[in-house]
């Protein structure tokens, strides 16, 4: 049995970490399926996961082969059983889109040429440029019902409540991305028949007859060629139409597997988004499908991570949209990754890419330290390509774009081969199993901040590429929603010390005595109902910090001040820097004494009666930035991209009554920490050393050193999970600098991290003796400290008699 709750994943009512790893069996010779799971098992994961290609399987109309009746490799059966035989959970992917660089991304042809129909028609009638079809057309939904008839028929006696090994089916593949990446949104005359329903079941006829100013049937050319009087009303409607849709969609496909048999295990919703290495547009994913996967209890999110490397220049982006997941999250919800990316990024097969080791080792340790309960590692080995039998003349005749070759930047090579990246990936690995019956129940402990999650911010998927309103509206808001935002406030509380989660501000209540202080990236743009919301939250006592611009207009551009008028101030005017003018701002108030920094531009206003500047313009000394007070509570403003600066923002922070309590003295900064906790008091700590030279370090706790005030040695590039109350057995960690990688019944194995480590216990056994370590018995602490360097050595075993 499978349950889903209080943010953990019970597998038969125990709590588990599950690691699985990307095996595509359909890429390898069924002779190699044993060495990859192999392979697999030593980096440490207990799962396997799969794409399940409808192209695959049913080349040809009615027949479908999921025993290898065709190909060997396609016996599903066999490779879902052969994982089973070796103690692996199995985590099921069919589609009906799984992209993988498959063509069609993964559709049969065979359903595109006999339903041409069903090949969406976007912005002014064109053909899409995507290779999407239309999700809720009957003709398409019909044909995938019939594929996943054949594929739940092969899952449903391997499900893990009945005795087998799947324990999670996903739902298509990041629905919705295709027609974001392209600018192409489905607009079909079957999609637009449905669309002008929906419009009337939410607005009625004469509201709609003032939003739109035309005879809504038969007029999609008005649709799909907006005019500017109702452009933007558009925009935000086809938005909340196509969550509604997307979540239809995937009610559908759910249905299809439960009448199948497929029930008592998860299903599956992931979140496309991150570009460029970077996760500035990752939350667009989380906007689009979070009605997906909260409209009913047992679904997960599964995010997809491509970062690269991380480092100070990408770390906070990934703690950020891990908060912004779980904002929007049902309370029983944890945090999964399903395309966890791994491998040393040589993407192109051209050596171009070439990540450190350290990166799918940082981002397994922050996304399991922020409630990450399943990690998929994507893709854990390559494999090849084989050529269809229905050869289309397109290039290759393959299965997929890439060539023969697929997967050139995994772990493990298509030929087998480990690559560099897979010893410290299977550390890593290795390390978080080594503790998952504690990390699985563990929840991250956060200082009272929050960064505040707009959806709508992130709604800006589909844009009429002929609209001036619409650029000018989208322009404003993705240059105040993460970039300036995340960049500067985001990172700048994270090195401060801040662990903070995230607060849905559009959909979910925002209570002063929830959350006392909100960290909120502002756009010109700001929907009615979110700034009535802020207007409670601050008057009502909470507190905020307002960074970009204070709001002028709701999310359709009509003038909306309800903030600022909250706030008792009055936007004046916009400064911008221009090729001759190097604007500039300075600090006043509380906030004095810093140095004058350039800005791109600033939003000065007219202050009221209690607002106190804390930035001014240079040459105007108009007031940009300020502290003042509304109701019973207070907001910090910062209406300029002013630079990371922790102390600025800690200062901040301080004042509205938010202290970091786990902090450290790095001169470098570079150093992430967050702890975890259990119910019963047990903790880790979690420390990221995100630069590529050592540190030493003191950490702090609510301002008392830690670790009986020992400095904490950083090596470069590495990250520690170290234990504060940890028991395992009849032993209890009090405290160690080294991390548990292994334990046994008569033995705890670390991970040495110092010249010298300390390990603290309180236990009755009897620790043998060792040369490794010395050991000093005070009161009814035994402390054992290392004789070896971890740098030589870093392992040390700790028996018991």
């Amino acid at each position: 049995m499978i349950e889903i709750t209080d943010k953990q994943i019970l597998i038969d009512g125990k709590p588990q970490i599950i690691m699985c790893g990307e095996i595509h069996y359909y890429r390898l010779d069924r002779s190699q399926w044993q060495d990859r799971i192999d392979k697999l098992k030593e980096a440490g994961c207990n799962a396997v996961a799969s794409y399940v290609p409808w192209l695959c399987h049913e080349e040809f109309e009615g027949t479908i082969d999921l025993e290898g009746k065709t190909r060997p490799e396609l016996d599903l059966a066999g490779f879902i059983d052969l994982c089973a035989q070796n103690d692996l959970y199995f985590f099921l992917r069919p589609g009906p889109f799984i992209m993988a660089e498959m063509k069609n991304e993964g559709i049969p042809y065979w359903v595109i040429d006999k339903h041409p129909d069903i090949v969406p028609v976007t912005w002014d009638g064109k053909q899409t440029l995507a290779k999407t079809l239309d999700y809720t057309a009957p003709a398409f939904l019909q044909e995938t019902k019939k594929w996943y008839a054949a594929v739940m028929e092969v899952a449903a006696p391997r499900l893990q409540p009945n005795g087998g090994n799947i324990i999670g089916v996903q739902l298509d593949n990041e629905v919705g991305m295709l027609s974001w990446v392209s600018n192409c949104p489905d607009l079909t005359d079957h999609v637009l028949n449905d669309f002008t329903e929906w419009l009337r079941e939410r607005y009625g006829e004469e509201a709609l007859r003032e939003r739109y100013p035309f005879e809504l049937k038969g007029s999609y050319s008005s649709f799909r060629s907006p005019e500017e009087s109702y452009v933007s009303e558009l925009h935000f409607d086809l938005g909340y139409f196509m969550r509604h849709r997307f979540a239809g969609y995937i009610a559908e496909l759910r249905s299809y597997a439960e009448e199948f048999g497929v029930k008592g295990v998860p299903f599956v919703v992931n979140i496309h988004g991150t570009g460029g290495g970077r996760g500035f547009t990752y939350p667009i994913g989380i906007s689009q499908l979070y009605e997906s996967y909260t409209q009913d209890p047992g679904y997960l999110s599964g995010s997809d991570i491509y970062f690269g490397d991380l480092n100070m220049n990408t770390f906070q982006d990934l703690y950020v949209i891990n908060g912004f997941m779980d904002a929007v999250h049902r309370p029983e919800q944890p945090l999964t990754s399903v395309e966890f990316n791994c491998g040393d990024g040589n993407f192109g097969n051209n050596y171009s890419g070439r990540l450190d080791p350290s990166a799918s080792d940082f981002k397994a340790r922050m996304c399991i330290a922020q409630g990450n309960r399943l990690i998929n590692y994507y893709l854990m080995t390559g494999g090849k390509n084989y050529r269809l039998s229905d050869q289309r003349d397109d290039g290759n005749d393959r299965i997929a774009s890439t060539g023969e070759r697929h997967g050139f930047a995994a772990p493990i090579s298509p030929e087998g081969e480990l690559n560099y990246t897979f010893p410290r990936m299977a550390r890593s690995i290795q390390t978080i199993m080594a503790v998952s019956d504690k990390l699985s129940v563990m929840h991250e402990e956060r200082d009272d901040v929050a960064f505040a999650f707009i959806p709508d911010y992130y709604m800006t998927e589909a844009r009429y590429p002929h609209s001036s309103k619409m650029k000018e509206i989208y322009q404003n808001i993705e240059a105040n929603r993460s970039t300036a935002a995340w960049e500067n406030m985001a990172r700048a509380m994270l090195l401060a010390g801040y662990r903070y989660g995230s607060v849905d501000i559009q959909n979910k209540p925002v209570d002063p005595a929830v959350s006392s202080v909100l960290a909120v990236p502002s756009a010109r743009y700001m929907a009615k109902k979110v700034q009535l919301k802020l207007a409670d939250y601050v008057t009502n006592g909470g507190s905020l910090v307002v960074y970009g611009e204070l709001p002028a207009y709701d999310m359709e551009g009509k003038s909306c001040r309800i903030l600022e008028e909250t706030l008792d101030v009055k936007a004046a005017n916009t400064r911008l820097a221009g090729p001759d003018h190097h604007l500039s701002v300075y600090t006043d108030g509380w906030a004095q004494g810093r140095a004058e920094v350039r800005v791109h531009k600033a939003q000065v206003f007219e202050l009221g009666a209690q607002a106190e500047p804390l930035l001014r313009v240079y040459g105007t000394d108009e007031p940009c930035g300020f502290d003042t007070k509304a109701g019973k509570g207070r907001a910090v403003v910062i209406a300029a991209p002013y630079p990371c600066d922790p102390g600025l923002f800690q200062k901040a922070l301080e004042r509205l009554g938010s202290k970091p309590a786990l902090t450290n003295d790095s001169k470098y900064y570079g150093v992430f920490m967050t702890s975890t906790a259990s119910k019963e008091g047990e903790r880790f700590l979690h420390i990221l050393n995100l630069d590529g030279f050592d540190k030493e370090i003191h950490v702090y706790e609510e301002g008392s050193e830690l670790f009986n005030g020992r400095k904490l040695e950083l090596q470069a590039k590495e990250g520690v999970m170290l234990p504060v109350n940890v028991g395992i057995g009849d032993v209890t960690i009090e405290y160690a600098t080294a991390e548990i990688n292994k334990i046994n019944t008569d033995s705890i194995r670390f991970r040495l991290t110092q010249s010298e480590d300390v390990i603290a216990l309180r236990t009755d056994r009897k620790i043998a003796p060792s040369e490794e370590y010395t050991v000093h018995q005070e009161n009814e602490v035994t402390y054992l400290f290392s004789k070896k360097h971890a740098k030589i050595d870093d392992q040390l075993t700790v028996n018991f008699n």
